[in-house]
C-alpha cells in the first residue's frame, strides 16, 4: 500500500495540494491523535494543505441540531489546537462553501449507479441501520468525488476503508475529462504513514473509538487531567510484574505504545526505562505524560471557544479562501457542460 512519507518533496518542487476532510461525529481521541492528529500542523511544510469539518457528511446519520452545531465548532477549534494553523492552511467549514453540493449534483449526473451501489461502506452501513438507508448516504461519496475535485488535489490522505471512494472519484473524473477536455486534476488516495495504532484501555484487543462515551476505556483529547489519570490508573494490564511488550501481553504493550508515542522514544528505551517500576507506577507515569501532551491542547482550545467571534472570523477567512479556489473549478464545469454563464 503506498503511503504518504513527509520527506517525500524537495524545496524545489511545487508543493502538492493535500486535501482532507474531518467528520463531526464522535469526540477525538488519544488514539486518533497519536494516529494522525498530531501530525496535521506540520503537513503544511511540505504540502498546500486544505482541511474541511465534512459537516455535510455528518448528517446522513440522523444528528441533533445542537449536538451538530457543537461537535462542528469544537472539531473546528480542536485543529487549530492541534496545530493547523489557519495562516499556514485553508481550513473551513464544508458547508459555508456551497460549491461542495452543487458540484455533488453535477457529478452525479456523471456517476453510474451501478458504480455507487458497490461502495463497500455503504453496503456495510445500510446493514447495521436498515431504519436509515437514506439517499445521502448512497450520494456520500459523489458529495466526497466533489470535495476533493474542487480543490485539484493531487493527495488525498484517507483509511483504507475510504480508498475505494478516492478511486470513485478518479473514475468520476476521468470520464469527465475524456467527454469534455482535462478539468480535473486526477487524486491519488494515500494511507498515511504516520503514529502507532492505540487500543482502548479497558479492552486492549480492541480499537480506542470516538463512540465510547465516558467509558474508562478511551482517553478524549480534551479530557480534564484528573479524569485522564483515573482512566490510566484503571487500565488493563496481566498477572505479569515485567513492562515488556508482547503479544501476550496486550495491555502493557498497548501503554507502552502509548508513552513511546508520547516521549518520542521506541518502545525498546520505553521497556529499559521502566525496567524496574512496578505496574501502578507505570500506569502512572504514562498518565502523566498524556496529561502533559494533551494540556498545552487542551488550553489553547478552551481560549479559542472562549472568543466564538474570533472562532466566526477563522470560519469565515477559511471558507472565502476555499471558495476562490472552488468557484474556478466550479465556473469551469458549468461552462463545459453547456450551462448560460451571466
Amino acid at each position: 500500500m503506498e503511503t504518504i512519507n513527509a520527506q517525500t518533496t524537495t524545496n524545489t518542487e511545487r508543493k502538492k495540494r493535500v486535501f482532507s476532510a474531518i467528520k463531526p461525529t464522535g469526540n477525538p481521541t488519544l488514539g486518533n491523535y497519536i494516529g494522525a492528529m498530531k501530525y496535521w500542523g506540520g503537513m503544511s511544510d511540505e504540502y498546500d494543505c486544505l482541511f474541511a469539518v465534512a459537516d455535510l457528511h455528518a448528517i446522513t446519520v440522523a444528528i441533533e441540531p445542537k449536538e451538530l452545531r457543537e461537535n462542528s465548532k469544537r472539531l473546528f477549534a480542536l485543529l487549530i489546537a492541534l496545530g493547523v494553523d489557519p495562516q499556514k492552511n485553508i481550513l473551513f467549514m464544508q458547508s459555508h462553501v456551497p460549491a461542495h453540493a452543487e458540484l455533488c449534483w453535477l457529478l452525479n449526473n456523471y456517476t453510474m449507479f451501478g458504480e455507487a451501489s458497490r461502495m463497500t461502506q455503504f453496503k456495510d452501513k445500510s446493514r447495521k441501520a436498515p431504519d436509515n438507508v437514506n439517499v445521502g448516504l448512497f450520494d456520500y461519496p459523489v458529495l466526497m468525488a466533489a470535495d476533493i475535485l474542487l480543490y485539484q488535489t493531487d493527495i488525498v490522505p484517507v483509511g483504507e476503508d475510504q480508498l475505494q471512494h478516492v478511486e470513485l472519484c478518479r473514475t468520476i473524473a476521468a470520464r469527465f475529462n475524456n467527454r469534455y477536455s482535462p478539468t480535473f486534476a486526477m487524486p491519488e488516495g494515500k494511507v498515511p504513514k504516520f503514529g502507532a495504532r492505540v487500543h482502548s484501555l479497558s479492552d486492549p484487543t480492541a480499537k480506542m473509538g470516538k463512540s465510547e462515551g465516558s467509558g474508562d476505556g478511551t482517553v478524549f483529547i480534551l479530557d480534564k487531567p484528573e479524569d485522564i489519570m483515573r482512566k490510566f490508573k484503571r487500565a488493563v494490564t496481566d498477572s505479569d510484574s515485567k513492562v515488556k511488550a508482547a503479544s501476550d501481553k496486550p495491555g502493557i504493550t498497548n501503554l507502552l505504545t502509548i508513552y513511546a508515542s508520547l516521549d518520542d522514544c521506541t518502545i525498546e528505551e520505553a521497556e529499559k526505562e521502566f525496567e524496574n517500576s512496578d505496574y501502578a507506577n507505570f500506569k502512572r507515569r504514562v498518565g502523566e505524560a498524556a496529561v502533559e501532551t494533551l494540556r498545552p491542547i487542551r488550553e489553547k482550545y478552551e481560549a479559542l471557544r472562549k472568543d466564538e467571534g474570533e472562532l466566526m472570523r477563522l470560519m469565515q477567512s477559511g471558507a472565502e479562501a476555499a471558495s476562490r479556489i472552488a468557484k474556478r473549478t466550479l465556473d469551469k464545469v458549468y461552462k463545459k457542460i453547456g450551462f448560460v454563464r451571466v
